[in-house]
């Protein structure tokens, strides 16, 4: 790329804004950037910084209440804002193409993989023959293996990843000189993402393509992009080389986010966890967690073949400590987390918590034992959103477990969940808020605000950071580790992000196919690990050298 080379995409001063009059907000503000042919380019900010508005500007795919009030796009020379829909519908496809961040939304659940992808050529002239020839030629090219058998699939019968890499093949299709890719592995275990990524990239390079990459994660878009663009609340605060930008930010929010972002390297900034805690063994006395050659089978519909979820699955935790359940998904993590929980009941094999076990019972035990076991051990979920009824106040849901369980007055119930309320850093103001009036982040704190209120001697944490953006997952994790010191909590945490591992985490299970590969002390399996697939998990993480970063920002 030559500095004198005329841009493929020039952004010039563009402002959008939803709604009208007093009701108006920019969501983007005097933005103006260039792409040059065969360029990468990332852009990086939270959620509300404006990053999908730029995608959906580009591609004239505003939605309804919005415009462009100033300012242009253009590609290659002509300026495609504001073009009527007919000339933009011939442009996409062709020129510039999307790959969207959810292929579970943007794939027809009920039409062929081949048959989706050969549409975007026969929108642009294919014949139906040539179409699905090079259709099967593009799912080989992203990776996918039997192509043939590949495209007579339907979504759903595919993995994450690989309706992912079908997005690509369809946004690829028509070798465009464009794609902009919005958050294309956000939901994605970390090799996969890195498989999905090296598809774009592979892709891209052959067709001489740009791409716009839109991420949440800035360890992602220094790894891949030649150069990074930094917004906030809308603004375009600071661009430059990804090195430049990840090594000399000059803008306190760029800071806080290289600050902030756990993927750019291993280095536990959040507390330095003890090295040398000690691996107890599952048939060891006094831990307060053990689980001891748990094995649990499924089997679709109830009929057909089983599928084997957990095979001889052991490990111990001891009081006050964290330990962590890794591997990629259908790795037997969540499965854990649910027997651990006693929402299912394992095929053989047993749980502990404090002394009370349960095993391969029908029924788990009587009532009032379960209950007793429900008040012991509690569960934060994923989605902050989905685990929160959306009718109920803030009030409601942290102090429905007290209603539940019959703990306290009246009085003393709404004096407690104040107190929980404080204690996740949480205003009172928010009793009367609803969780759509929350930001994910503070959605997340109240599932962690209602999980401590019947002050569980366990609390199970299954993926609470990986739908919150990089600054908001590091204060979360930040709550939790300040939780665990203060009430000495004992917590099982699941997820498939090592980098999140090593800033939580005391003792840690890997896990793949549904037995434990290695374990060990965190420091010991991340440093020294023993086995091929822990490699592997360490070296898809995006790796940044970490010398010479900016200095973290303090937790506020």
């Amino acid at each position: 790329m030559s500095p004198d080379e005329d841009p493929l995409l020039a952004i010039d001063n563009l402002t959008v804004a939803y709604g009208k009059g007093t009701r108006s907000h920019r969501a983007l503000q005097d933005v103006s950037f260039v792409v040059h042919p065969g360029e990468t380019v990332a852009v990086v900010g939270e959620s509300g910084s404006g990053k999908s508005t730029l995608a959906h500007a580009v591609l004239g795919l505003l939605p309804k209440g919005s415009e462009v009030t100033n300012g242009t796009v253009a590609l290659r020379g002509r300026v495609t804002s504001g073009r009527p829909r007919k000339e933009l519908d011939a442009i996409r496809g062709r020129d510039i193409s999307l790959v969207p961040q959810d292929p579970t939304v943007s794939l027809n659940p009920v039409q062929r993989v081949g048959v989706q992808v050969a549409e975007a050529l026969r929108l642009h002239g294919h014949s139906k023959d040539s179409a699905q020839t090079r259709s099967r030629a593009l799912l080989d090219e992203v990776g996918l293996p039997d192509p043939d058998l590949v495209a007579r699939s339907y979504p759903h019968e595919l993995s994450g990843g690989m309706r992912q890499r079908v997005l690509i093949a369809i946004a690829m299709a028509c070798a465009p000189a464009l794609v902009i890719a919005d958050e294309p592995t956000s939901a994605l275990d970390v090799t996969v993402q890195k498989r999905v990524l090296d598809a774009l990239g592979l892709m891209a390079d052959k067709s001489k393509t740009s791409v716009l990459l839109i991420t949440h994660d800035l360890g992602v878009a220094v790894e891949r992009a030649s150069r990074v663009l930094v917004f906030q609340h809308g603004r375009l605060v600071e661009h430059g080389d990804s090195d430049a930008v990840l090594r000399t930010p000059t803008h306190p929010y760029t800071v806080q986010l290289v600050a902030a972002a756990p993927t750019l390297g291993l280095t536990g900034r959040i507390r330095p966890r003890v090295v040398d805690t000690p691996v107890v063994s599952a048939s060891e006395p006094g831990a307060l967690v053990t689980a001891a050659g748990l094995r649990k089978t499924f089997r679709a519909g109830g009929r057909g073949p089983s599928t084997v979820a957990l095979d001889d699955v052991s490990f111990s935790i001891t009081k006050g400590t964290t330990h962590t359940l890794v591997g990629e998904s259908g790795s037997g993590k969540t499965t854990v987390a649910r027997l651990v929980a006693r929402l299912e009941v394992p095929d053989s094999g047993t749980v502990s918590v404090a002394g009370h076990s349960v095993g391969a019972t029908p029924a788990g035990g009587s009532r009032a034992e379960i209950r007793r076991w429900h008040q012991g051990v509690q569960l934060v979920y994923q989605n902050p959103y989905s685990s929160l009824d959306p009718r109920s106040s803030i009030e409601s849901i942290v102090r429905e477990p007290l209603d539940s369980f019959g703990i306290g007055n009246r009085a003393g119930r709404g004096a407690r969940v104040r107190e929980l309320l404080d204690a996740v850093a949480l205003p009172e103001r928010v009793v009367r808020s609803k969780p759509r009036e929350l930001s994910g982040g503070q959605r997340q704190r109240v599932a962690i605000a209602r999980a401590l209120a019947l002050q569980p001697e366990l609390l199970i944490l299954d993926e609470p950071v990986s739908a919150l953006d990089v600054s908001v997952q590091d204060r979360v994790l930040r709550l939790l580790v300040d939780l665990q010191a203060e009430h000495h909590l004992t917590y099982l945490f699941i997820t498939h992000d090592l980098a999140v591992v090593q800033q939580v985490s005391d003792t840690v299970s890997v896990m793949k196919k549904g037995i434990v590969v290695e374990e060990g002390t965190t420091h010991d399996v991340l440093t020294e690990p023993q086995k091929p697939y822990t490699r592997q998990l360490i070296d898809a993480v995006p790796k940044v050298g970490t010398s010479g970063l900016a200095e973290p920002a303090t937790s506020g």
